[in-house]
């Protein structure tokens, strides 16, 4: 039956407007966007409960992506001479399928690798690790989500049994008298997230004076790589000065004799020798938290991106327990999530050693109903792959990889030693990159698939609270780009797999994982489409019962997520970084990101805006130290570490610590912070040590004009 005045052919109205979420970080403001192609597109704030009506300069600007000069709208393969040249969809496709097949067919299909992103929608992660451990057979998929947060989930996951980055709501934030932000630069990384602090006490541990520290009651400035000791001296005054509380910690605790004793060996004058924090700030930030009645303990990349970042994060969580903080209805431990779907993106399938629902890839059980819900034995699934760095440094090696396909990301920047990455990813048969940008991994690859971006495609994402959240589409893609889910389920038809096995539709991609979530961790199940379009608030866990379950904002207010319900202390010592200091590299190298970019920039540094606001990489350097390296303000100077170096332009800050310099990460060639990097790898998460790496500063002769 048709409309009156309108016949069954009328094409249907243009959308105009429509509610959604902004691109980037895990806070993933609520946005509305209204225009079209021709007009052009614009973003507002909606009125949701993690941004309140605001947007950062990121959020606003985010359309003009949709029209980058140089956007990806028709399939490339390189040709004979080397470049990169157009082709249709069915021969790249073929080309890629039969590379594949010939490559399995000689090295077996662990010859075969795939790399993700947090970036993903939860249905584009999902499918892709399904594509990876069926239609491909390899173990050899990962994500640079371990770049990202991984050393928090396994921190999370020992101590609470479950791993979400915030186990309560932001907006419980807005009740705090006290928070204590450990290596986050949230004022620049996600600058929503600080009208929930207004009302608190805040005190920032990072060795920078950060748009955030410089908000802080209290800021604890540490030598880099020295969180931990700081973390046990913490808990040292805690126990000693009589703030633990005892209650709670035998109530709803095991472990902390051992975390305790651990502890009882870094007073604060020792505390003080190895990071350079006064003992009289470390008192008097274990106080402002006992004494707040209401207090958060929270954490970012400063804490996490190290080789000993999982127990750092313990560190801080003992902490945090000690206080009777978790799930105690007066405060908390939360992990401050970096990429839009970081979370969800780590709990579906594209991590090396999960399957969808957060579930172990070694667990038979876990197996079974995966299996089940794909169709497949339990044993045509893999074991567990290499993690990020592991396999980047793998490709194209003897018994590593021949082929890699990326979606979502971009290693030639992102990834730590990246002159080594940008090696192996040259020395490859095949590299595949699925992306609407010409990155600088596109740019190396064999073949380059233009896929839909954020404004032009369905799906779902889960942000840094659990909550599941509607990603609605404006606009139709360019004529000849596709969706991630069209790519992946025609390529695993040219590898022999039933198209059945492969749903394209967002929504139907959306009930399998469903599905197979049911039961895990990350229980997807009792959320649909038709709850998330009718505006409820959805947090996982979310199981499918008989009535409609809804949802769990709020983690551990009765129990722990451990079969006895307890949490669990972690006994953990100061290690420090990998490498130290030296006559030849005296200085402390750490890395983070600036207000107007996103991760490796390869959309942030499209806008012209925020192309403008932060043209270009810089060192940030205490001026003492610049004047021993003979530099000046402006001056081009280059850090050096081990493994390489970059070079930038100097900027004098009289906060830095002497022993320090900083470089943004988000820029490429020469201005690679992750050319300095070092990758030795947390031995539990795999997280690459960028935070710290021992480096020189030299200066840079300039040609005259």
């Amino acid at each position: 039956m048709t409309t009156p005045g309108k016949t069954a052919s009328t094409p249907p109205a243009p959308v105009t407007e429509v509610s959604t979420h902004c691109p980037y970080c895990a806070l993933q403001c609520g946005t509305r966007l209204h225009g079209d192609r021709e007009v052009g597109v614009r973003a507002r704030p909606a009125d949701f409960p993690v941004n309140r009506g605001r947007l950062c300069q990121k959020g606003w600007t985010a359309p003009d992506v949709l029209t980058a000069p140089d956007r990806l709208v028709r399939p490339l393969v390189r040709g004979p001479d080397g470049r990169l040249e157009e082709t249709s969809w069915d021969t790249a496709l073929d080309l890629v399928a039969e590379r594949l097949r010939a490559l399995r067919a000689r090295h077996g299909p662990d010859a075969v690798a795939v790399f993700g992103g947090g970036c993903l929608t939860n249905e584009k992660a999902y499918l892709l690790g399904k594509f990876a451990r069926l239609a491909l057979g390899t173990s050899q998929i990962d994500y640079n989500g371990r770049f990202c947060m991984s050393s928090a989930a396994a921190a999370g996951n020992a101590a609470f049994g479950v791993d979400r980055g915030l186990p309560f709501p932001v907006g419980d934030l807005r009740d705090a008298r006290t928070v204590l932000l450990a290596g986050a630069n949230v004022a620049e990384t996600m600058p929503p997230l600080v009208h929930h602090l207004d009302r608190a006490e805040l005190i920032v541990v990072d060795p920078r004076r950060t748009a955030t520290a410089r908000r802080a009651t209290l800021h604890l400035q540490p030598v880099p790589g020295t969180d931990l000791a700081l973390a046990l001296g913490l808990l040292h005054i805690a126990v000693v000065d009589g703030l633990l509380d005892r209650d709670y910690v035998q109530r709803r605790t095991l472990g902390f004799e051992a975390a305790a004793r651990r502890a009882m060996a870094w007073w604060p004058e020792r505390v003080e020798s190895v990071t350079g924090v006064p003992a009289s700030a470390q008192r008097e930030a274990v106080r402002m938290l006992g004494r707040a009645g209401s207090a958060y303990v929270l954490t970012g990349r400063g804490v996490e991106q190290h080789s000993q970042g999982t127990d750092t994060a313990a560190g801080f969580i003992n902490l945090a327990l000690a206080l009777g903080l978790p799930g105690s209805g007066r405060g908390g431990y939360g992990c401050l999530t970096g990429q839009g779907n970081g979370q969800g993106g780590r709990e579906h399938g594209q991590k090396a050693d999960q399957l969808p629902g957060y579930r172990p890839l070694t667990d038979a059980a876990a197996r079974a109903h995966v299996a089940g819900v794909w169709g497949v034995a339990p044993d045509d699934l893999p074991g567990p792959g290499r993690s990020a760095y592991e396999l980047l440094d793998a490709l194209g090696g003897d018994h590593g990889p021949r082929a890699l396909l990326v979606f979502g990301s971009n290693p030639a920047v992102s990834a730590p030693h990246a002159a080594h990455v940008v090696e192996r990813l040259a020395s490859l048969d095949l590299l595949v990159v699925a992306d609407f940008v010409p990155s600088e991994t596109a740019r190396m690859a064999d073949v380059v698939l233009p896929v839909t971006q954020w404004a032009e495609e369905e799906g779902t994402l889960t942000n840094l609270e659990g909550r599941l959240l509607r990603r609605r589409a404006l606009l139709p893609p360019p004529p000849q780009v596709r969706s991630d889910l069209l790519v992946l389920r025609d390529l695993a038809v040219r590898l022999g797999e039933p198209p059945s096995r492969y749903p394209s539709v967002p929504r139907e991609v959306f009930e399998e994982l469903r599905a197979a979530s049911r039961g895990g961790k990350a229980d997807y199940s009792g959320i649909s489409y038709e709850r998330l379009d009718t505006g409820e608030c959805l947090h996982w866990p979310c199981p499918d019962t008989e009535e409609r379950h809804p949802g769990t904002p709020r983690l551990f207010l009765e129990r722990f997520a451990h079969p006895d319900g307890r949490a669990r202390f972690t006994d953990v010592d100061q290690r420090g970084p990998a490498e130290k200091v030296s006559p030849a590299y005296p200085l402390h190298g750490t890395t983070g990101r600036v207000l107007a970019h996103y991760q490796s920039g390869a959309q942030t540094r499209r806008v012209a805006e925020l192309s403008a606001a932060a043209p270009e990489p810089f060192i940030e350097v205490h001026p003492d130290t610049a004047a021993r390296s003979g530099l000046a303000d402006h001056g081009l100077a280059r850090v050096t570490s081990a493994r390489g170096s970059m070079t930038a332009r100097v900027r004098l800050d009289p906060t830095m610590r002497p022993d320090t310099l900083f470089v943004p990460f988000h820029f490429p060639g020469d201005g690679r912070a992750n050319l300095f990097t070092h990758p030795a790898l947390d031995p539990r998460s795999g997280m690459p040590e960028f935070k710290v790496s021992a480096v020189r500063l030299d200066a840079v002769p300039e040609a005259t004009p």
